[in-house]
C-alpha cells in the first residue's frame, strides 16, 4: 500500500525527524520526502497505513499534512 501526502516540510533535517517518528508507528515501511515538488510530497509504502495517524504525527510536530488524491 502506498499513500502520498502534501506537506509544508521545508528542510532535510525536518524530514529526518518526521521519518524517525513515523517509523515508530510504521516499522518496516519505506518513507520518503520530495522537497523539490511544490507539494513537498511525503510518500509512505507500508503493508498497513493509517492516514489519520500520519496526519496526527505531522500536526503534532507543527506541520500540515493532507492526502493527495
Amino acid at each position: 500500500m502506498i499513500e502520498v501526502f502534501k506537506t509544508n516540510v521545508q528542510e532535510e533535517w525536518q524530514c529526518k525527524i518526521i521519518i524517525d517518528k513515523l517509523l515508530e508507528h510504521f516499522p518496516n515501511s519505506s518513507i520518503t520526502f520530495d522537497l523539490e515538488d511544490c507539494d513537498k510530497v511525503l510518500r509512505i509504502h507500508a503493508s498497513s497505513i493509517s492516514n489519520t495517524k500520519i496526519i496526527d504525527v505531522l500536526n503534532f510536530h507543527g506541520y500540515t499534512c493532507e492526502v493527495l488524491p
